[in-house]
């Protein structure tokens, strides 16, 4: 379908002198409450009652919620409103595991403030995204009398952090209730200095483990001048598998990349350099290659990579143990572009360790894997996103093409086709999926008025011709 966008009433001042604060206090209470809901989806822990906890918040504001058997936890599917604009918002409510627990300076699942910052496990990812956009929702209807003058569906997941492994099939067999004029994506985050930063796409990912095992047991390592060693082994494979740069080198791995276009290229110099900002943070003491600003920001956009996220095997406690180890692994994860499918990676990893003689790596699939997916920054529904992002903030928003990290955005561009925007709370300092989250107070302010600038353009605008 040809989309277009036109407005169908005059614009109205962006809603700075508003009174937001009666929503932000509602909007914390709410994310103290599902922080304290220990929704880790690898575990198993509280998905349930996370899910009913969810759904008795949009319940309280209006919204009809359907609730779906997952394989790892319950799929909400929440309708709400009325007029010519659909609006579809994808959020989740598990999170990653809080350990380790001992390098948190406050408790996990309690929400914690201290020094500006608000802490505690999903108050980021992706709860306090969540309940900043239902305090928008709920100062958008107060503001019209008790309806929203636009549709809003709202898919809530409990599984995104072990890989989505429901998504795709719920979202091609639920496509005419998901139908929509665009997708408010789950995550987003606003720079030191209050800019908002726009994701218009997500990398996809496949998530692997290499094993080795060289014995049915542990061995004296005076063995080790006859018998090979299953870390060597796989400490091999993986250095086979990149050079110094970080660009992949298994043969085949760039052959269906698709390359950026001028518009992509073009959107590289507006945007800020992220090595500071990294440096200051985390410490980051370098970057692969020796990468300028610009060709950090082209690597994180446009540029597949592989990540060693562990290496385990042998003994690590205090002092030496002179043992030869039965067995190894190590878990890697590829993030992925646009176009480069998944199994076709597997396969070439596979022929690749092979043909380096490692036919004793097994290669063991994790999780679900993703597709890559991309939108246009053209589209009328991303361009109304960016004006209210504008507008909101008072401030001109940095545009990614695509962020560095992943998600299942690929079913709703595929079986939708919707274009996706990812605008929210989150900050460079932010510590996600590690111990200490948190999100700046400011930015869940930053976060609501947001929503409420985007709801009211969007009622305020058909995107379909006329």
């Amino acid at each position: 379908m040809l989309y277009t966008a036109r407005m169908t009433a005059p614009d109205a001042p962006a809603p700075h002198a508003q009174d937001l604060a009666p929503y932000v206090r509602q909007g914390r209470a709410d994310l103290a409450a599902l922080v304290a809901l220990e929704s880790v989806s690898a575990q198993g822990r509280m998905l349930p009652e996370t899910a009913d906890a969810v759904t008795a918040l949009l319940e309280a504001e209006g919204f009809t919620v359907r609730r779906s058997p997952g394989q790892v936890a319950p799929i909400l599917l929440a309708e709400a409103g009325e007029g010519d604009t659909t609006l579809l918002i994808y959020n989740h409510y598990d999170v990653q595991p809080e350990t380790p627990a001992e390098l948190w300076d406050s408790p996990p699942f309690t929400l914690t403030e201290r020094d500006g910052r608000l802490y505690g496990r999903g108050v980021s990812d992706d709860k306090g995204e969540l309940v900043s956009r239902l305090a928008a929702v709920r100062a958008v209807r107060a503001a019209h009398g008790g309806t929203l003058p636009l549709r809003v569906r709202w898919l809530i997941e409990g599984e995104e952090e072990v890989g989505s492994p429901s998504i795709a099939a719920f979202v091609e067999a639920h496509a005419a209730d998901l139908q929509a004029d665009g997708c408010w994506w789950e995550f987003g985050s606003i720079s030191e200095e209050g800019r908002p930063v726009v994701s218009l796409g997500l990398k996809g990912i496949v998530c692997l483990e290499l094993r080795c095992r060289v014995s049915d047991s542990d061995l004296h390592s005076s063995l080790g001048a006859v018998v090979d060693n299953p870390l060597y082994r796989l400490s091999r494979a993986i250095a086979s598998m990149r050079d110094d740069a970080g660009r992949v080198t298994i043969p085949g791995f760039y052959d269906a990349v698709r390359a950026p276009g001028p518009v992509d290229l073009d959107a590289l110099a507006s945007l800020p350099d992220p090595r500071g900002p990294l440096a200051g943070s985390y410490g980051v003491r370098g970057f692969l290659g020796d990468a300028d600003a610009r060709e950090a920001n082209r690597r994180t956009n446009f540029e597949p990579a592989l990540n060693v996220n562990g290496l385990h095997g042998g003994y690590g406690d205090a002092g030496s143990k002179t043992v030869l180890p039965a067995s190894g692994f190590a878990k890697i994860d590829f993030r992925l572009v646009p176009d480069q499918d998944p199994a076709e990676i597997v396969r070439l990893l596979r022929a690749h360790l092979d043909a380096q003689g490692l036919h004793d790596i097994e290669v063991v699939e994790l999780e679900s894997h993703e597709h890559a997916a991309r939108s246009d920054v053209a589209h009328p529904f991303v361009q109304a996103a960016l004006a209210a992002a504008r507008d909101s903030s008072l401030q001109e928003p940095v545009v990614h093409p695509s962020a560095g990290g992943s998600g299942p955005m690929h079913p709703f561009v595929q079986h939708l086709g919707v274009a996706c925007v990812a605008m929210g709370i989150g900050n460079v300092g932010g510590r996600v999926h590690a111990p200490n989250e948190n999100i700046r107070v400011q930015d869940f302010e930053r976060g609501v008025r947001f929503g409420v600038t985007f709801l009211e353009r969007l009622a305020r605008t058909s995107f379909r011709c006329p």
